[in-house]
């Protein structure tokens, strides 16, 4: 006789919370509540600094750049991507904020155009295609060159946008921003044969990229206190950007997945394509913010809350989106005879270290 299947646990025993975004609302909500003052903004600020320094460290010490070097041959992926990230993204993003300007508020709009400016994501780019079945070792380069682009693009695009609209942004920050996160990640690669092995051997070194974002966003919510930014907002406005932002994840990643379609991609460059064209990224994004914002007069709590919101709306949306297209994935595709990878067999290929991008899907192609 078959065992009877016990009743099920309450649906709030069944919910899985996520620690990350628990931290980011908590610190929010602290910095709201009780902000740094006197000594504790400078020693706030510093914290950032370092843990900041500490995570592009590790990701120098992650990225082979051996791969990184063979993968840059896939330039129809990596041309897409970076065309979505840095051309595609910042159009559509000062066409918001000219729009909607007058209806957000100013700085929420700047928020909306800065978004746009950031590189896409590492991990959860890395993750999401491994998930989907598509190419993990050309999103790990995609997403790892987008990032290290970004250190020099986005502050020139902020410049070259958000300085054209009027605000004040200090040509230094470009200076500045390299030698937050460019500095540590080239001090990262040089070190990375004596490095990689305890970075590998200690997978919760993880917790310094969600710490440093932590750590921030504290910082953000403390300033918008102290320079009492939230009077420029309200309720409505909050609703209509969480609204604004999810149509623009929806419409880039339905364009990004039809343009790698029609340049001709296989169903692995695909997805990696749209998993990593349509990302951005927190982790590099918010800390370039308090540099590039910096006497901008402009609050960087709403600045970075779009970034914010849209950060956890890309979350969700790609997971499921990767969950769909692993359940679409035929044998064929699975045991990596598809029409595409036999005619395309002769590219080479290269797999991500463990420590960057995640153990790949079993039935992923790591065609770079």
């Amino acid at each position: 006789m078959s065992a009877q299947p016990g009743p099920r646990a309450p649906w709030w025993r069944r919910l899985r919370i996520d620690g990350f975004l628990t931290a980011i609302i908590v610190a929010a909500v602290i910095g709201s509540i009780v902000p740094a003052r006197g000594w504790a903004i400078p020693a706030v600020d510093w914290l950032g600094t370092i843990l900041i320094g500490l995570l592009f460290f590790l990701y120098g010490t992650r990225l082979s750049p051996v791969d990184t070097l063979h993968g840059l041959r896939n330039w129809r992926l990596h041309g897409l991507v970076f065309g979505f990230t840095f051309v595609l993204f910042p159009l559509v993003g000062l066409g918001l904020s000219l729009l909607l300007g007058d209806w957000l508020g100013t700085t929420l709009a700047l928020g909306i155009l800065y978004l746009t400016l950031c590189p896409s994501t590492v991990q959860s780019s890395v993750n999401f295609t491994s998930i989907a079945g598509g190419n993990v070792a050309g999103a790990v380069v995609s997403a790892s060159v987008s990032n290290i682009l970004g250190v020099f693009l986005t502050p020139l695009l902020a410049m070259l946008l958000i300085g054209g609209m009027g605000v004040h942004i200090n040509p230094s920050s470009i200076l500045t921003v390299a030698a937050n996160i460019l500095a540590p990640y080239l001090v990262g690669q040089v070190l990375r044969r004596w490095t990689l092995g305890f970075v590998t051997r200690h997978p919760r070194l993880k917790l310094v990229d969600q710490a440093s974002i932590v750590v921030i966003v504290y910082a953000a919510f403390s300033e918008a206190m102290r320079s009492q930014s939230w009077s420029q907002t309200t309720i409505g406005r909050m609703i209509a950007l969480v609204v604004i932002l999810s149509a623009l994840v929806a419409v880039m990643l339905s364009l990004s997945w039809w343009a790698a379609g029609r340049v001709g991609m296989d169903r692995a460059d695909q997805i990696a394509a749209q998993m990593c064209a349509t990302k951005k990224s927190l982790m590099t994004g918010l800390p370039m913010a308090a540099v590039i914002f910096a006497g901008s007069g402009h609050a960087l709590g709403l600045v970075g809350l779009p970034l914010i919101v849209f950060h956890q709306i890309q979350l969700m949306a790609c997971g499921a989106l990767a969950s769909h297209h692993a359940r679409s994935i035929t044998p064929r595709e699975a045991a990596g005879g598809g029409p595409s990878s036999q005619a395309r067999s002769s590219g080479s290929s290269a797999q991500p270290d463990r420590a960057g991008g995640g153990e790949p899907h079993r039935g992923s192609r790591h065609r770079v």
